[in-house]
């Protein structure tokens, strides 16, 4: 295919928020560098696929997406790997998948328009464009619309969790400068967002390769100063980083909403240190009180993991007592799955596919009705919704994390005007649907 004088590229991307936001750095990169991005793939010269790597089922995700990616564009349009994938598997790729046709790393990502141009011009970027780098800095274009963005303060790990890949595929923690992250998010409210959601592996750990361990609660108060911006909320929190500076400045911080996503990953404290991670139930129940007592209606979220080697049924006791104490109001439950290159790959104790599968179904269940529960707890809360679509009127009250935490629906009365999306409406809680609020607005904010 001869290459058009302004290549058209289209980004497929998968796995989590972080991705989304490397997706659109390199979209805004492309595009200050002669390249039009579209948003439809039929259109494009270069199919750009932002890979997961991080479990399993997240990488066959990213090979189907792969595979899929050489029948959308244009005939003859090229396939470009990017992302986590790309960074951890990027010349076994290259072996495996001849329908791609550059496999990049985030090495790559500073010079990413020359490497696309080689790509169309029928060449292969060398292996040696892999490396560390991380996509934190450079223009931005946003490739989805709507109120919401996520907002990226920090890349890769320092911590050593034994099921966890992310610090080989991301390397260390390496914290952008709040200048910038303050500048991107002037910029995203010029965008029609009015809310953020800090991302990185570990926000609490934000700041601390500065050598400014209380850098969270800086930035919180720096972006409170942000006109427009009327929601921040941050993401992935670790309960043995949790400081009563940073609870406090959540809790009183005018545009921080009162969530809070906490890594928990299991509650029984002997398996947890085998997962070379801290606390039990009984701390966790007290982290949760403390917040409550701060926000008695804030929002808490987490995870967890069945089956990791050497889990015992007392531990599951455990667990599934923490969650029902816990009263959390959405919880992420995933079976072990074991990746090479983690400390858990070599432990003794794996456990048969199917206790695994059982575990997680047992937990899965007991998190839906416990979820479905808290909700209806809610029932005769007024709350703020931010509205996503308005027909019908939908969004999410400050509780809900975008995406993976439900909605709340709006009833909206007849004859009254309907809101546009990024209105915020008052609402009390009148009914549920599953983890879903309905509500019936009270007043326009």
């Amino acid at each position: 295919m001869t290459p058009r004088k302004t290549p058209r590229a289209f980004f497929t991307t998968l796995g989590c928020a972080r991705n989304e936001t490397d997706s659109e750095h390199l979209a805004g990169r492309i595009a200050a560098d002669g390249f039009e991005v579209t948003g439809d793939p039929a259109l494009a010269d270069l199919i750009i696929v932002n890979t997961c790597g991080f479990i399993e089922p997240a990488k066959k995700d990213s090979i189907d997406a792969l595979l899929a990616a050489s029948s959308e564009g244009q005939p003859g349009a090229k396939v470009v790997a990017v992302g986590c994938l790309a960074q951890r598997y990027g010349a076994e790729l290259e072996e495996a998948l001849p329908e791609v046709d550059a496999v990049l790393g985030f090495a790559a990502y500073p010079a990413i328009g020359d490497h696309l141009r080689e790509v169309l011009a029928g060449d292969r970027p060398q292996l040696g464009t892999r490396g560390s780098a991380a996509v934190d800095a450079g223009p931005r274009q946003r490739l989805e619309t709507g109120p919401y963005a996520p907002l990226k303060i920090a890349s890769g790990c320092d911590r050593r969790c034994a099921f966890c890949a992310i610090p080989a595929i991301r390397g260390p923690l390496r914290s952008r400068p709040a200048d910038d992250i303050v500048a991107e998010a002037r910029w995203l409210v010029s965008q029609g967002v009015r809310e953020v959601m800090l991302v990185s592996e570990n926000s609490s750990s934000y700041g601390k390769d500065l050598g400014q361990p209380q850098a969270l609660e800086a930035l919180l108060g720096a972006l409170a100063g942000v006109d427009g911006l009327d929601w921040v909320r941050v993401s992935y929190l670790q309960p043995a980083e949790i400081r009563p500076s940073l609870l406090a400045t959540m809790a009183s911080t005018g545009n921080v909403v009162p969530y809070f996503d906490l890594s928990f990953q299991h509650a029984s404290g002997p398996l947890l240190r085998r997962m070379r991670r801290f606390g039990e139930a009984e701390s966790f129940l007290g982290l949760l009180q403390q917040i409550r007592g701060l926000s008695p209606q804030a929002g808490i979220r987490s995870s967890f993991i069945v089956g990791f080697p050497g889990e015992t049924d007392d531990d599951v006791a455990t667990l599934h007592a923490f969650l029902e104490a816990a009263q959390a109001d959405a919880i992420g439950v995933f079976a072990y799955s074991d990746e090479e290159g983690t400390l858990a790959h070599k432990l003794d104790g794996h456990l048969p596919e199917d206790v695994i599968a059982a575990r997680f179904s047992a937990t899965l269940d007991l998190a839906t009705w416990l979820t479905e529960a808290r909700a209806a707890q809610r029932i005769g809360q007024v709350v703020q919704v931010l509205v996503e679509s308005v027909d019908p009127v939908v969004g999410r009250a400050a509780h809900q994390g975008p995406e993976v935490d439900g909605v709340t629906a709006l009833t909206w009365p007849d004859g009254v005007e309907p809101p546009a999306v990024g209105d915020m409406v008052w609402a009390s809680v009148t009914a549920t649907d599953g983890v879903d609020l309905i509500a019936r607005p009270t007043a326009m904010a």
